[in-house]
């Protein structure tokens, strides 16, 4: 473990001299606001592609879903494919419309026909709760991962620091280098790390796979087969109903309860995506809507094929590592791809050395995922509060440039240092809670606002209003009482119990009602719409005439 620590702490450190130079370089490059907010429209649709796919693919991606392949087999997938089916709305519904009617953020297109100030205001408070939870949700597991790496465990200590403190320490080193980014290099500096980060998470996974395939000499089902021996559960685990939509047997509600769950999450994850505020910003820093839309294909190609890779990952760490280590080193199974990067440099690269270098080299990986992530969503939260909160609602539209640059790097402060703060409470948080809420948020209050003021001549500002804040505070309220925050050993208060709300994700109640109190919102209100706006909207959208 030792060789494996200071390979760990070399890689990483090269790691981020790296993406700081990165980032200084491009500050050079950035002079404008569209240069801060949207890399100067400058980037290619490979690039592009390849900067969405870093956004998209999360420390949750990497390490979340290949652990709940490796726990619970065929359901542990059903996270890649929502992943992946995701785009298709982001494709179809969303990207080229966006791009065209929009300057920098996703208030762009909502306040275009209706009145700025509410709007504005109502899109930046859902813009930053879906950003924070996110960020929290990187930084605790960038904790867990440090303590793990560093081969603390409870009693030991590294450089004087416990495990506890060493997690502390991490989340404050992450969240430092994020306001890094995101201040110094603006959207130029951000794109490039995320590209970067790309290309290592797309290697590491492509030399891992190859090597679990190699291990069962390119056999898949001896893979399947050794897998679910070692899993303990045989040949469930390779069947569905391990971990969702569980048939319980004498209790036909809990059984009812379990299905619908499964399709709230399901409807969570495909329909999120199109809502989530640091992907939507990438579709403005291309030329053209056409770009943009090559953009998306290109990121669908790179995260299908990595969510592809996750099988491999996932079954390969259920034969070669077994469910029992894996929960022995982190219940939630959040260490799989790590620990089957050891087992696989053990046995392809020679003993200990051979496991802790590909650890190392892994642990990196991971490192990159987080840091990308995390610099993608404070960029999207800093950029709405200086654009869309500060700049129209604050100074009416009668900010320079400058003064919007300056008030989103101050942003970037505080939403980094709150993040941070958070992170350190949030420690012993549930991360799933965390990332489900952010989708449910983004498809609940974002989504319907989008598709309305796109599709729907008759939507109005109160409509839009109402169908963020309405969408936003139902999932809010609604996870706050459900299973995932009492009454459950893995809930954030085990000890309490106010879950009358009985699924653990909200989106089937939830999304339904964002686009609800979005149509009511629109019909009680007296407000007519702005008949002229919206032809102009429609025309801009579908044609990119007068696009910025």
């Amino acid at each position: 473990m030792t060789n494996a620590r200071t390979l760990t702490i070399v890689l990483f450190l090269v790691l981020v001299a790296v993406t700081l130079v990165i980032t200084i370089w491009a500050s050079r490059q950035t002079r404008t606001a569209t240069d801060f907010y949207a890399g100067g429209r400058s980037f290619s649709a490979f690039q592009n592609g390849m900067a969405i796919g870093g956004d998209y693919m999360s420390a949750a991606s990497f390490l979340g879903i290949a652990g709940l392949i490796a726990l619970y087999g065929y359901d542990g997938f059903l996270y890649s494919i929502g992943f992946l089916v995701a785009w298709l709305v982001a494709l179809l519904l969303v990207a080229e419309f966006l791009r065209n009617a929009g300057r920098y953020t996703m208030a762009d297109v909502l306040a275009f026909r209706m009145r700025q100030r509410p709007v504005r205001s109502a899109a930046a408070v859902s813009t930053v709760t879906v950003s924070v939870f996110y960020l929290i949700a990187q930084m605790v597991g960038a904790g867990s991962l440090v303590a793990l790496l560093l081969g603390i465990k409870p009693g030991q200590t590294f450089l004087g620091m416990s495990a506890d403190t060493a997690k502390i320490a991490t989340i404050l080193l992450v969240g430092a280098l994020m306001i890094v980014y995101v201040v110094v290099g603006g959207m130029k500096g951000t794109t490039y790390v995320q590209i970067v980060k790309a290309f290592l998470l797309m290697g590491g996974a492509i030399l891992m796979a190859v090597l679990v395939l190699a291990a069962y000499k390119f056999n898949l089902s001896s893979l399947l087969g050794a897998a679910a021996e070692k899993s303990g559960k045989g040949a469930a685990f390779l069947e569905p109903g391990l971990r969702y939509g569980k048939e319980v047997a004498g209790d036909p509600t809990q059984t009812f309860y379990n299905k619908m769950d499964l399709l709230s999450l399901g409807l969570a994850l495909v329909l999120g995506t199109a809502g989530l505020p640091h992907i939507l910003i990438r579709f403005y820093t291309v030329p053209t809507a056409k770009a943009a839309r090559r953009s998306v294909l290109w990121a669908i190609g790179i995260i299908g094929s990595f969510y592809l890779l996750t099988l491999a990952l996932g079954f390969g760490a259920a034969a070669l590592v077994g469910s029992k280590d894996i929960t022995a080193q982190d219940p939630g199974g959040n260490t799989a791809a790590p620990q089957l990067a050891q087992a696989l440099g053990k046995r392809f690269l020679g003993g200990d050395v051979g496991g802790a270098s590909l650890l190392a080299i892994i642990a990196a990986v991971a490192f990159a995922t987080i840091l990308a992530v995390v610099a993608g969503l404070t960029l999207a939260s800093s950029s709405s509060v200086a654009h869309d909160f500060y700049a129209n609602v604050v100074r009416k539209g009668e900010a320079t440039e400058r003064q919007e640059i300056n008030v989103a790097r101050a942003s970037a402060f505080v939403i980094g240092a709150i993040s941070i703060v958070l992170a350190i409470f949030a420690q012993k948080l549930n991360v799933a809670f965390l990332v489900a809420l952010a989708f449910a948020v983004a498809a609940s209050g974002n989504l319907p606002a989008i598709l309305y003021s796109l599709f729907w001549k008759r939507f109005n500002t109160v409509g839009a209003t109402t169908a963020i804040y309405g969408g936003l505070g139902s999932a809010v309220l609604l996870v706050v009482f459900s299973p995932v925050v009492s009454s459950l050993p893995t809930s954030w208060f085990p000890d309490a119990d106010f879950a009358w709300f009985p699924l653990q994700n909200p989106g089937i109640i939830s999304i339904p009602l964002g686009f609800f109190f979005g149509w009511l919102g629109t019909m009680l209100s007296g407000e007519k719409a702005d008949d002229a706006r919206y032809a102009e909207l429609e025309v801009r959208s579908l044609t990119g005439a007068g696009a910025h």
